[in-house]
């Protein structure tokens, strides 16, 4: 596994920025430079589950570890939803292990800064350095827009 970190400054307060990397409506537009169609199940609260989907029937089955509106998300990935089947054990065949994804907010005067933080499989890492910039990107988009 190697680490993985990524950030971006967004004119916008971490309330508003949280609300769009967690929001219903707003959650598959920002993901979808990872999976055009992706959607989550999760009341993103401490300890629940969370199923993360690629709109095909595939995805990954995770635990929210913490969760701090505002200010912190980290998400344990577990395994993997396969044709709609849960096998938390594996993703695409893989341990995982204990693979986190963090989201720290950071107020800094009137901007946000968004780190995310990540344990990534070495087969991902150069996709994962590719898309994470674009969807970062989105989010700031929409953070932004008055």
């Amino acid at each position: 596994m190697k680490k993985l970190e990524f950030s971006i400054v967004i004119n916008a307060n971490p309330e508003k920025v949280w609300q769009i990397i967690i929001g219903k409506d707003s959650y598959g537009k920002w993901t979808a430079p990872f999976a055009a169609g992706s959607s989550v199940e999760t009341d993103w609260k401490k300890g629940s589950k969370a199923l993360f989907h690629d709109g095909t029937g595939n995805g990954m089955v995770s635990e929210i570890v913490e969760s701090i509106p505002g200010k912190f998300l980290s998400i344990h990935h577990l395994g993997e939803v396969k044709d709609g089947v849960e096998d938390p054990t594996t993703y695409k065949g893989e341990q995982w292990g204990d693979a986190l994804e963090n989201y720290t907010l950071k107020e800094v005067g009137d901007t946000t800064v968004w780190l995310v933080n990540m344990d990534m499989n070495d087969q991902y890492v150069s996709y994962m350095e590719d898309t994470w910039p674009l969807a970062m990107a989105k989010v700031k988009e929409m953070a932004e827009e008055t």
